[in-house]
């Protein structure tokens, strides 16, 4: 049996697997209130959060420390088993989510589910490496991003929804099961890397392998080509640290919205887990398009003509530019609430400002995460992506367990600020460290 464009069927599975990632990370922020007023009824407002972000910021050490882990078991054991090993834990530790307590049981709930989602994102940018051709990776990589940002808008609608019926505990054990129900579809069509997969057309085959320049230079149709240092001479390249530094300064913008998104509605518009779900969702449709938007830009340019450098600095640039303006706005939507042209109320207009900075983030990570396979040959993506992820979550938790403190008595504009400085970073990271975008050699080592 062959199937065409069997190519777009991974691709499309692995973002579905970022959907459920996000329904499940998710779970915990929407689910908050109600847990909040179950496990801790005399704890204060600000208690509650210092609580809350205790267990996030637990959840995003072992989310870095499972970047860096499974970088190297993807690297070890593929893609296929690879992500199985990821959704299949994962799962798991979503479902024993009911069964916890407080404080200690949450946070060694969340630390497993922190360790086993992280593979979900060099796996990502593993199988996108493995199965496209180098033009073709910035719109994987974007349809992919799509996934985290479709989890967005789905779980907190559907959550919220779900809390009309069912408890808490219940909820967590549901969605549990999404994972494991994935990994059928997964076994069965993902059996083998694009060369040896019976399922392939030979022309599919052949468009794949012959497009992977970095991957395969002496043309012999092996993905183990390219240039594979080791870790250590990995590190001794300024581009190595240049994409480390854009994720650890880009990705916190991300878990900024991710984690707080919300708690930010509740505490500052006082709104109902029901009015959350009817609100929160809406910065993730800008997550969504420009996932679509920097992959596809991506694509369009490099059809006519841009080579891999001008195009990936280009939609970095852009996305980076957009943040900015964004989390500007963001500091006082009050603001640009009596700017604009038509009267929406002011939860609206934060959350559609949200929307447009979570649109640039998308347009830049994307283009951000197929770095590693611009520089690198296929058995050292997974373990730059993983150092580069674990940077990220590492920073990221640093910005995370501070919201409480720069945000005490509900005023987000600190945190916000903070955001715009870091779009700046990952910016001046791109082009200040990794140089001409181009397949490494050992000798530009030297």
């Amino acid at each position: 049996m062959k199937l065409n464009g069997l190519r777009w069927w991974v691709v499309g599975l692995i973002a579905l697997a970022a959907v459920i990632n996000y329904i499940d990370r998710q779970a915990m922020g929407v689910l908050w209130p109600a847990i909040a007023e179950d496990l801790y009824p005399n704890e204060t407002a600000d208690g509650r959060k210092e609580i809350y972000a205790t267990i996030s910021v637990v959840f995003m050490f072992a989310y870095a420390f499972g970047q860096a882990i499974f970088g190297k078991i993807f690297d070890w054991i593929g893609t296929r088993l690879g992500f199985a090993l990821s959704i299949g834990v994962w799962s798991i530790a979503t479902a024993l989510h009911a069964f916890a307590q407080g404080l200690l049981s949450f946070s060694f709930f969340r630390a497993l589910l922190g360790v086993a989602e992280a593979g979900n994102w060099p796996g990502a940018a593993k199988g996108n490496a493995e199965w496209f051709p180098t033009k073709e990776r910035a719109f994987a990589q974007g349809i992919f991003n799509s996934g985290a940002a479709i989890g967005g808008i789905v779980s907190i609608p559907l959550i919220a929804f779900m809390t009309i019926y069912f408890s808490w505990k219940i909820i967590f054990v549901v969605i549990g099961l999404l994972g494991l129900l994935w990994l059928i579809p997964w076994m069965i069509l993902v059996k083998a890397p694009p060369k040896d997969h019976p399922w392939l057309t030979e022309e599919e085959r052949q468009y794949i392998l012959t497009g992977q320049k970095n991957q395969d230079l002496d043309s012999d149709g092996e993905f183990d080509e390219g240039y594979n240092p080791s870790t250590g001479e990995l590190l001794g390249h300024k581009e190595s640290w240049g994409v480390i530094i854009a994720s650890a300064a880009i990705d916190p913008i991300w878990w900024l919205f991710v984690v707080w998104i919300p708690i930010y509605l509740n505490e500052v518009f006082g709104m109902s887990i029901e009015q959350i779900g009817l609100y929160g969702w809406i910065p993730y449709v800008g997550a969504m398009f420009g996932a679509w938007f920097g992959g596809l830009l991506a694509q369009n340019r490099m059809q006519k003509g841009w080579d891999v450098n001008k195009t990936r600095k280009f939609v970095i640039t852009l996305g980076c530019l957009i943040m900015l303006a964004g989390l500007t706005a963001m500091s006082d939507p009050t603001l640009v609430q009596s700017m604009l042209p038509v009267d929406i109320n002011l939860p609206l207009t934060a959350v559609l400002i949200m929307a447009f900075i979570l649109f640039g983030f998308q347009t830049a990570i994307g283009n951000v995460q197929t770095l590693p396979s611009d520089f690198f040959g296929g058995k050292t993506v997974g373990t730059l992506s993983g150092i580069a992820g674990m940077a990220a979550k590492f920073s990221a938790a640093g910005l995370v367990r501070f919201v409480p403190w720069l945000t005490s008595g509900g005023n987000y504009a600190p945190a916000f600020i903070i955001g715009a400085g870091l779009a700046l970073l990952a910016l001046a990271s791109v082009w200040l460290l990794c140089g001409k975008v181009r397949p490494l050699r050992p000798k530009m080592a030297q």
